[in-house]
């Protein structure tokens, strides 16, 4: 994977690019549509594909030779009239991206097209407020259709496809209880701080800004520093320069504006959505979904989706005023339940009082849960000092992993006495099985 895609790759729509260009996407490309991270799952494979195949040669790069198509025609008279608000060059790599969209990847991108429309009012407001393109838009588009839980093998997450550290410097909160990665609204505005930052330190060069987006500041300027120049074009041109990933990235982001600001032009044709409509609350208190979902007369499906940064099941212990979204004109019977309802029977949560000596690895064994776990939901490090007496919150995974041991365990104990005559084999299996435990226990 690191020869393709070191780093953060630009989110599973790249992916899907390459492998057209190979013919490897029939199978791979429906199930990205309703759930990116289907693909991710199996990137493995397909690098695999990819690695006995030689990699197909880059198309021209120089911007100033334009092919005389016929596409180039329609593309030419449709930016006279739209305009864009990023310069977009009709080299035959952006050229070949477009014709890459309108055909073996017509429906992901219509699909993304799609999904994309009901954040698209939000996300220009965002980007005309910051004085940014509103082009910039459509970079969603490629980096994960729009997709508010796409999650890359890289671990970059949300419509952004924010890697963790890039998220906190930009504003965006990450734990055991919600990843703000995944709220579209959140993750924009720290797009745009994100996006205002690249282009200044290129000097508004947004070419040079998209690049870095991709494959990160230090890398682009130090392409610039190897390669004597500052135009991205003439880096692309040379493969050893930058990696194939950003140099591929930038041409799609661009046929992405070209097909997004005109789709019709382009042969794609869906019906708009809008958002869920909601309003917010603020919750003193945590309390588990399914409580909202009951007061509500709606489901917890329906809850998760209006906040899709919420990676639990209950709202974020430890938050005073966390505002939760909820379906129009159900805050005040909320606040009245809250209000109304004992702490204890608002979080089914499950309790460990430590005793003396108790460190968190030992605990997190012993709960068959890892200390990443244990330790981000009760805002602990993993080697933090724990007092006797000291209450700490078990994750949930914990205590339906230690009710399926019982039921095994209890499923072992009875496996001797209905087969006496292989009772060796079934002390070896089951020692066996011991030490899976342990190994995933560890």
């Amino acid at each position: 994977m690191a020869e393709l895609f070191p780093r953060r790759f630009a989110g599973v729509f790249a992916l899907i690019a390459l492998l057209a260009l190979f013919g490897v996407t029939p199978s791979v490309r429906g199930q990205a549509i309703d759930g990116l991270t289907a693909i991710d799952g199996s990137r493995d494979a397909v690098v695999d594909v990819l690695a006995q195949q030689p990699l197909p040669p880059p198309p021209p790069p120089a911007p100033d030779v334009l092919p005389s198509t016929a596409l180039q025609g329609v593309i030419v008279g449709d930016l006279q009239v739209t305009g864009p608000s990023i310069p977009i060059p009709l080299n035959q790599r952006v050229l070949d991206y477009v014709s890459l969209f309108q055909g073996r990847l017509h429906d992901f991108m219509e699909d993304g097209m799609r999904r994309g429309s009901k954040y698209l009012p939000m996300i220009q407001g965002v980007l005309r407020a910051e004085g940014l393109p509103l082009d910039l838009a459509y970079v969603p588009l490629v980096e994960s259709a729009f997709n508010p839980n796409a999650l890359s093998k890289a671990r970059a997450k949300g419509v952004w496809q924010f890697m963790k550290g890039t998220a906190l410097e930009n504003g965006l909160k990450s734990d055991w209880y919600i990843d703000e990665r995944s709220d579209p609204e959140k993750a924009t505005k720290a797009a745009a701080n994100y996006l205002k930052y690249l282009a200044d330190f290129f000097d508004g060069d947004w070419h040079l800004a998209l690049a870095s987006y991709n494959g990160g500041p230090g890398r682009v300027q130090q392409a610039i520093r190897r390669g004597g120049r500052s135009d991205f074009w003439q880096l692309s041109a040379k493969p050893r320069l930058l990696p194939r990933e950003t140099r591929d990235y930038v041409p799609m982001i661009l046929a992405a504006i070209v097909i997004a600001r005109n789709p019709a032009q382009y042969g794609f044709a869906f019906e708009k959505e809008d958002l869920r409509p909601f309003e917010t609350v603020s919750l003193p208190r945590p309390v588990d979904l399914h409580h909202i979902a009951t007061w509500t007369g709606t489901t917890v499906d329906e809850i998760q989706a209006l906040n899709p940064e919420l990676r639990r099941k209950t709202t974020p212990i430890g938050d005073a005023q966390y505002s939760l979204k909820v379906p129009p004109g159900t805050s005040l019977e909320i606040s009245r339940r809250m209000d109304e309802s004992p702490e204890a029977e608002l979080v089914s949560m499950t309790w460990y009082t430590v005793k003396s000596g108790d460190t968190i690895a030992g605990i997190a064994k012993k709960l068959r849960v890892t200390r990443a776990d244990l330790s981000e939901a009760n805002s602990l490090g993993m080697s933090s000092r724990l007092a006797a007496g000291q209450k700490l919150i078990v994750p949930p995974e914990a205590t339906a992993s230690a009710r399926a041991a019982e039921q095994r365990s209890a499923t072992s104990s009875k496996a001797p006495a209905r087969k006496k005559k292989t009772a060796s084999s079934t002390s070896s299996t089951a020692s066996k099985s011991t030490v899976k435990k342990k190994a995933s226990a560890d």
